[in-house]
């Protein structure tokens, strides 16, 4: 049986990427070719060189919510507030630092345009459930006084918001960026379309959940935060159409993977949905749509790094990520990537 620790790996602090690298596709790529048994080391830009006429890539349309808050209570104690998922038009789920400042019934004041009430508590999370009140387009007041929610293991302050969402974001809604869509550049895109690539967007709103740690020892115990995923009719008709003529399914990052295996048959087909998923991917696991992934280097004992071992073995994964330690590749979400194929 798989224990959470049998994920753990060595990474030297100096290897977390602070900044993200400019331009956009000039990060490092690490290659791993599963048939060859083979790892290449190249720069995101010459993935086209992996690429080839009828492959579809997936992507995750996902835009990332300024989501981090700051409010203040009645008797002006401070609070973060971090939005998580949204219910409806006025009731979030959001996270609250301190916990203790958001009894049910507290009202929480952003400005003079925002402000909420903790309604509820989501017990299995630590999590609350809010209702704000604004004055206005609810997005465009959270553009103006919301932070970008940067992962804790950055410290620098980003001075482009823009640098923490892709090119291609289009649909508000997450916590997070869907990372390994951060190398992408409009050329880039452009380059590869004309090779014959299809370019299939899906949408997964990021929760926190992708990137709490896994705090049971047995793995098999954790319990995934859902969240909202949808595929259009046209995105399923073209994943599909590839899948019986045996082209391959590229996913851009583990968000892409959780959509596309949570909407996919036993023959890896796949219906038009609007759901929420819960899926735990990790190994052994079977995959029925994806044949290859773009993603970056995740955390030591996460569900990410789980999900992309479920690809190859634990083992090869870890021996790819000691190379990547090594080789100075940079980690995490303004880190570089790595395609398996």
């Amino acid at each position: 049986m798989l224990k959470t620790q049998d994920f753990d790996y060595y990474l030297p602090e100096e290897l977390i990427a602070q900044t993200p690298v400019e331009p956009r596709d000039a990060s490092r790529l690490l290659v791993y070719d599963r048939r060859a048994d083979k790892i290449y080391h190249e720069r995101f830009y010459d993935i086209k060189k992996y690429l080839k006429k009828g492959d579809v890539l997936v992507r995750n349309n996902t835009k990332v919510l300024p989501a981090r808050l700051f409010a203040y209570t009645a008797h002006g104690g401070k609070v973060e507030v971090l939005l998580l998922k949204r219910f409806d038009l006025t009731e979030w789920e959001v996270l609250v630092k301190p916990g203790k400042k958001a009894r049910v019934g507290t009202e929480l004041i952003i400005n003079d345009e925002l402000s909420l009430t903790v309604i509820g508590n989501i017990a299995e999370t630590g999590s609350r459930r809010v209702k704000f009140k604004f004055d206005g387009v609810f997005e465009d007041i959270i553009s103006r006084v919301g932070e970008m929610p940067l992962p804790p293991y950055i410290k620098e302050k980003l001075k482009d918001k823009d640098r923490y969402q892709t090119v291609y974001a289009k649909v508000d809604g997450s916590a997070a960026a869907p990372t390994a869509g951060l190398h992408f550049t409009d050329k880039l895109l452009a380059e590869i379309k004309d090779m014959g690539v299809e370019i299939v967007d899906v949408l997964l709103h990021v929760g926190l959940g992708t990137f709490r740690p896994v705090k049971c020892d047995d793995l098999t115990s954790h319990h995934m935060h859902s969240e909202y995923y949808e595929i259009s009719e046209e995105a399923a008709g073209k994943i599909n159409a590839a899948k019986k003529e045996g082209r391959r399914i590229i996913a851009v990052g583990t968000t892409s993977v959780r959509t596309l295996e949570s909407a996919a048959d036993e023959n890896g087909l796949i219906k038009p949905v609007k759901a929420n998923t819960d899926i735990f991917i990790y190994p052994p696991y079977k995959f029925k749509c994806v044949d290859a992934l773009i993603t970056n280097f995740h955390l030591p004992k996460s569900t990410l790094i789980m999900l992309v071992s479920a690809l190859c073995s634990r083992e090869k994964i870890l021996e790819i990520y000691k190379t990547a330690v090594e080789e100075k590749y940079r980690f995490f979400s303004f880190g570089d990537a790595c395609l398996i194929f």
